[in-house]
């Protein structure tokens, strides 16, 4: 059963990524979420989400993320992440870094944890049982469903439905649409090559639709695909979904 969104307790998972580098996509989950009635609250001790240390080896660096996390929304039912690769971390890494550590009652309470945290679109539609938000982008827009949003966090459609009921909006398929934008975190580091040669690929398929702004559920996927855009001056903007769904008639375009 859907749970009603007034007066609902709800802690922002903001996000390393976001909250040094896009501060408008959690701005623009709070607006939303307030405007559809919850009461929305930032625990001060958040930081990484421990996913960079994990995937690079440095379990000991990442346990020290899982604690932090714990201590910042253990007190929550409810936690909310503008991020299906931060949110598929917590899921698939928090449990395992405190097991492997021997630490079980860290694991115990990381459980718990995972089981209360959501990607937006997971929240909105699964938790609430909303799709349209009253929302209003009118332009031109194709969705990218990245790797770990749609192979981690498992958000599957939802995205899909959300802007689908957004008013003024035109939703166009992008081809080859589950195919990497080649980020993948720290691949792009180690594979500069490669991954530059990805992202091209995603940025050619993004201009054949003709849409106006390509969307996201991960501003570190749409850094390294919006980068391409801009250098070759296609004017094809970036946005995060968290956006496009906060946007009201009346807001600037």
């Amino acid at each position: 059963m859907p749970v009603s969104a007034k007066g609902l307790r709800v802690a922002l998972f903001a996000t390393c990524v976001n909250d040094l580098m896009f501060p408008s996509t959690p701005k623009a989950v709070v607006r939303l979420l307030e405007r559809l009635g919850c009461v929305v609250e930032f625990p001060m001790e958040q930081t990484c989400c421990g996913q960079m240390f994990t995937n690079t080896g440095y379990f000991e660096a990442g346990l020290d993320s899982v604690r932090t996390y714990v201590k910042a929304f253990e007190p929550y039912e409810y936690i909310v992440g503008p991020s299906g690769s931060c949110v598929g971390a917590i899921r698939h890494q928090s449990v395992m870094l405190a097991e492997k550590a021997g630490d079980y009652v860290l694991a115990g309470k990381a459980a718990k944890c995972v089981e209360h945290s959501y990607d937006l679109s997971e929240f909105l539609v699964d938790v609430l049982g909303l799709t349209d938000v009253g929302a209003f982008f009118p332009h031109k827009v194709t969705y990218h469903p990245t790797c770990h949003s749609a192979r981690i966090a498992k958000v599957g459609d939802r995205p899909y439905q959300l802007l689908k009921a957004v008013k003024g909006l035109e939703l166009v398929e992008l081809p080859d649409a589950n195919t990497c934008c080649g980020f993948g975190g720290t691949f792009s580091i180690k594979n500069p090559e490669v991954s530059a040669a990805m992202a091209a690929d995603k940025a050619r398929n993004v201009l054949s639709t003709g849409a106006e702004y390509v969307v996201t559920g991960d501003n570190a996927c749409l850094m390294n695909i919006g980068g391409v855009l801009h250098r070759n001056n296609t004017g094809v903007k970036t946005i995060h979904i968290a956006e496009i769904l906060a946007a009201q008639e009346g807001d600037a375009a």
